[in-house]
């Protein structure tokens, strides 16, 4: 996992996502999903690209699975862009760089 992307469990959702001073990519995963790691290299470059503006984590729904419910992530992967402690945009399934950024980068762009 690239130094740019950083775990984040049930117990650290709320400070390092919630209350992050910049936008947040949390990258919803298991282990076990096959999409998952299909995306997870494209999260990877996403947030090794946009450090400066773009902060971006992963949580592990079968390790945090009130985050998960709370949340309602109901299929993986399943990346969720939050700003200023809020829901702004969502991408579900195994989707390109071109493709996810068309949907989360308006909701970190300057």
């Amino acid at each position: 996992m690239s130094d740019k992307v950083i775990q984040v469990e049930d117990k650290d959702f709320q400070e390092q996502v919630l209350q992050a001073d910049r936008a947040v990519l949390v990258d919803f995963w298991a282990e076990w999903c096959t999409p998952c790691h299909t995306v997870s290299p494209v999260v990877e470059q996403i947030a090794r690209e946009n450090a400066e503006r773009l902060k971006t984590v992963k949580v592990n729904i079968d390790h945090n699975q009130e985050i998960a419910m709370r949340y309602g992530i109901l299929s993986i992967p399943t990346l969720v862009v939050f700003k200023d402690g809020q829901e702004k945009a969502r991408v579900v399934g195994a989707r390109g760089k071109e493709a996810i950024l068309r949907e989360i980068e308006p909701h970190f762009a300057a």
